[in-house]
């Protein structure tokens, strides 16, 4: 996308819109809990959510006993925003500001979750990158959830294209080095009262 700068986009829309207004808003992320509890791990369990932002995930990930997590957003602000939320919780998770095409992180994670950021890479490259990015951090027989948007969903969000996906070329796209365990749809009502169509896929490490 030339000279555009995707950190000073999203830090805009953190910085302007307020958190109940924004599509991709769920108070309760009732699919992605749903998978997290099916898996049946421990609370010691590490997870990372990818493009977390402000999502509401951490806080509910905190009231279900998981002691182990990460948030990674390219964005300050939502940072900011989900720390000022979450108070003295805050310093239970581990925060990082991050372009996830450039993660090198140390550690390696039990379970990946993402269900906001993989759809807005649109160049090979980058999504190369974030291909790379899951295998190297996921830890062996480590899961990863990921929620995109379909083909009958949206061409774009937040102002900016984004990269349609079907159950089988998410699978074919992750295939190299993980295994597809489940994957559906899922209609999500946003704010303003119309719905997105995202597909989920539920990956096992191979």
């Amino acid at each position: 996308m030339g000279d555009f700068n995707k950190t000073a986009h999203w830090d805009h829309v953190y910085q302007t819109k307020p958190l109940e207004s924004v599509s991709w808003y769920q108070p309760v992320p009732k699919t992605s809990i749903q998978l997290i509890h099916e898996l049946e791990l421990p609370f010691s369990a590490k997870i990372i959510d990818i493009g977390g932002g402000d999502s509401l995930l951490v806080d509910h990930l905190l009231e279900m006993g998981y002691e182990d997590i990460t948030v990674l957003d390219i964005s300050l602000a939502a940072i900011n925003r989900a720390k000022e939320r979450l108070g003295h919780a805050a310093e239970r998770i581990q925060w990082i500001v991050a372009d996830v095409c450039d993660f090198r992180p140390n550690a390696t994670y039990d379970l990946w979750h993402d269900r906001a950021a993989f759809h807005f890479l649109t160049e090979e490259k980058d999504i190369a990158s974030y291909v790379e990015a899951s295998q190297r951090t996921i830890a062996e027989d480590g899961k990863m959830i990921l929620g995109t948007f379909s083909d009958k969903g949206p061409e774009k969000c937040s102002g900016l294209p984004i990269k349609q996906y079907t159950a089988d070329l998410l699978e074919t796209t992750f295939s190299p080095a993980f295994r597809k365990e489940k994957c559906f749809h899922e209609q999500h009502p946003t704010p303003n009262g119309s719905f997105q169509d995202f597909v989920f896929c539920r990956f096992a490490k191979k």
